[in-house]
């Protein structure tokens, strides 16, 4: 509402509106002439119209124009045009009505910025950041790999002769699997073996010839004690033909020692003849049937496959953020789908130690017995994996991160004042999710979180019973 003030204009007096100061506004009450009943005037003049009194707020302030022309220029009257024309109360009724507009404006503004106020602090609901050693179980893909598996080859050329098993045949270490046949490796040990023969044979006369040569050469030593008896010459001579036969017999001994080793040579090819079984196990594949040609210029194919599958490895590609949790030795559980509802169990055997570039995992094999033949190679397994972090893990809601195109985080109070955390995820666990950042135990993030909080921005947390 406006006040008003007097001003004396050639000799006149005349009322105009003042804007009042926020602190001092009241709502005065009106007579029933319209006119403030309780406003003082600082002449303190008598009220309800008398002279020297302001007038009230004009009935244009309640949206009666006329009341300003009415009350303050009347037709004909004092300050009025006559007719009633538009005179100095109209002029007065627009003043006051730009002036009341100009004071709700300010008491909008006002409105507005407290409202923007109270919106600059955000009411969230928190939650604290958990520090837990996380030990849960995730289920991983395997394939079972037989623990020995050997392909047979022919060392030696030859024909097969005989095949004495055959795809799926148990077979024992040592046992006679392949027979070949090869007259030119027969012929060769023959002629190795009669060259060692003669060789030693002559290696026996050389023998015999140095123990004579040196008996007459220990007789004319001992004659030689006697002067005259034997001449010096004799006695020389003697001593070389010692010598002589005793060089030609170490010559043939070497000779024989050779002949031996290529006949022995010899037969070691003959035996490649007769192909064995290097360990117990089962006999997976068969390449060739009796007549073909193999060895290294014949047929370059293998003749058969060997798997020991008593045994059995089971190789589980870890992925990397699992790879902390791999304990040796470890018993685990694993499920066949060929077997439902059985449950089986291997140990953690080897380790690769190195991680595949193309797929980030880490192989590890368990062991596993097999005794019954139950399992096969090639089958699949899903591994129930355990996994337990080396250091405490830290846990937050899956509301509480956000993520966006370029960035996930999670969003903290610290002082009153949102602040953005990057984190990298981890696994799930329960209902919560493991989170790798520069978090502590205790911190409050946001429980719902949203880019719509801005980071820095002021917030006010809602305080609700446990959080």
């Amino acid at each position: 509402m406006p006040f008003y003030k007097e001003e004396e204009k050639s000799g006149r007096h005349h009322w105009i509106p003042m804007i009042p100061r926020a602190n001092t506004m009241t709502v005065p009450s009106t007579n029933e002439a319209g006119f403030v009943a309780d406003f003082p005037h600082p002449r303190s003049l008598s009220p309800n119209g008398g002279e020297g009194n302001p007038p009230t707020v004009p009935p244009c302030a309640r949206g009666d124009q006329r009341g300003v022309v009415n009350s303050f220029a009347p037709t004909g009257g004092e300050g009025g045009p006559p007719g009633g024309g538009p005179g100095k109360g109209e002029r007065f009724d627009e003043n006051a009505k730009g002036n009341f507009t100009l004071f709700a404006l300010i008491r909008l503004f006002l409105f507005v910025l407290w409202a923007s106020t109270l919106s600059a602090q955000s009411t969230v609901e928190v939650c604290k950041v958990i520090s837990k050693t996380v030990e849960r179980q995730v289920r991983l893909p395997g394939e079972f790999l037989p623990y020995l598996s050997v392909e047979l080859h022919a060392k030696v050329v030859g024909f097969v002769e005989k095949v004495t098993v055959d795809r799926g045949s148990l077979v024992k270490a040592g046992q006679l699997l392949v027979s070949l046949s090869a007259p030119e490796v027969v012929a060769q040990l023959a002629e190795a073996q009669s060259k060692a023969q003669a060789i030693e044979s002559q290696r026996a006369e050389a023998q015999a010839k140095l123990a004579a040569v040196d008996s007459t050469y220990e007789r004319l030593k001992d004659a030689s004690a006697t002067p005259g008896v034997v001449a010096g010459n004799e006695l020389v001579q003697a001593e070389k033909a010692v010598d002589a036969a005793r060089a030609s017999l170490r010559a043939l001994e070497d000779s024989a020692k050779a002949a031996r080793a290529s006949a022995a040579s010899v037969r070691e090819l003959e035996s490649y003849l007769k192909i064995a079984a290097p360990f117990s196990g089962v006999i997976t594949e068969r390449y060739v049937h009796p007549g073909a040609l193999v060895g290294p210029g014949g047929r370059p194919n293998p003749l058969l496959k060997l798997e020991q599958n008593s045994r059995l490895r089971l190789a589980v590609a870890v992925p990397e953020s699992e790879v902390a949790g791999i304990v040796k030795g470890a018993r685990l559980p694993f499920t066949v789908s060929t077997f439902p509802g059985e449950t089986f169990y291997g140990r953690i055997a080897r380790v690769a130690h190195s991680l595949d570039i193309k797929t980030r995992t880490m192989t590890v094999e368990l062991d596993v017995q097999n005794p019954s033949l139950q399992l096969a190679p090639g089958m699949y397994a899903e591994v129930l994996w355990m996994v337990r972090r080396a250091r405490p893990s830290f846990l937050v809601p899956p509301s509480s991160i956000v993520t966006t195109t370029e960035r996930t985080f999670v969003i903290r109070v610290r002082g009153g004042h949102a602040e953005y955390v990057d984190i990298r995820r981890g696994a799930p666990v329960a209902d919560l999710v493991e989170v790798f950042a520069a978090l502590s135990p205790g911190d409050e993030i946001l429980k719902r979180g949203s880019d719509e909080v801005r980071e820095g921005s002021a917030v006010v947390i809602q305080r609700t019973g446990q959080q």
